[in-house]
């Protein structure tokens, strides 16, 4: 399996047919990934923990409108993702992890999907019959320490699990405009860099991006957004190759970079 980082928008991207990224999702399984994976581990940028925590849930997986304070039309709060968890493969996660070091991995047996989620799953796989399985994000680490996180989940790409980064190459509400107007400079100067160092194979950048990139903190305020490109890196192993495989913009300063990163073997 080749991993993912996959900008995941808004939630009103379920509804919105005019937006690029929806017909991206939509096209993921004859254009991006034909082979259908076991299971599903969604690295999330809508989960921030102080230790490394995987959704241990038995059944059905529910549906979190975690939208903090935005509104969006009432049909968006009535959608449901019930794909099924799996509790094996975050036995697995908390297994390798602990192995490597980043341990105690904690478990949740009641957290369900929040929308870094189900947003882009219902539209990549809208059957919602694929097991998945979130891993949260821990902030006050580094970009390195992500990265080698998913050097220590690499394994799981040999058993038939899909590992997708949930985040978005910007994001800084702050800078957000009207729809149509030009990108904000410091986003589309930090975007640029950013795919310039991926497809470049410089990760050592892109581990460093707050001192390496331009504007860096004006594009990631906070990198729980970020943190989650850095985990489906390095966990495509050594001499990993990335492919950007879409790339549009929201309100002029919210990328959507998506990116593709396949293994050197």
């Amino acid at each position: 399996m080749d991993t993912f980082f996959i900008s995941h928008g808004a939630p009103i991207l379920i509804t919105d047919d005019s937006n690029p990224q929806r017909s991206f999702l939509q096209s993921w399984k004859p254009s991006i990934m034909q082979e259908a994976p076991k299971a599903i581990l969604m690295v999330s940028a809508h989960w921030d923990t102080e230790a490394p925590t995987v959704s241990l849930i038995h059944g059905a997986n529910d549906t979190i409108y975690d939208f903090h304070g935005l509104t969006f039309p009432s049909e968006i709060y009535k959608l449901k993702y019930p794909a099924p968890g799996a509790p094996d493969l975050a036995q697995r996660v908390k297994e390798l992890l602990n192995k490597s070091g980043f341990g105690p991995v904690k478990e949740d047996k009641t957290r369900g999907l929040d929308h870094a989620a189900w947003v882009i799953l219902m539209l990549m796989y809208p059957e919602a019959k694929i097991p998945v399985c979130q891993l949260s994000v821990q902030t006050i680490k580094s970009a390195e320490y992500h990265y080698k996180l998913g050097q220590a989940l690499s394994q799981l790409r040999d058993e038939g699990v899909l590992i997708i980064g949930s985040g978005n190459a910007t994001h800084n509400f702050q800078l957000l405009r009207p729809k149509g107007g030009p990108v904000v400079q410091s986003a589309s100067e930090f975007d640029a860099w950013l795919k310039e160092a991926l497809t470049d194979g410089r990760y050592d950048d892109v581990n460093n991006y707050e001192e390496k990139a331009p504007n860096a903190r004006l594009a990631h305020p906070c990198p729980d957004h970020l943190f989650p490109l850095h985990v489906a890196l390095g966990a495509a192993g050594q001499g990993a190759k990335a492919e950007l495989i879409h790339h549009s913009w929201t309100n002029c300063a919210i990328s959507h970079a998506s990116y593709r990163f396949t293994s050197a073997k």
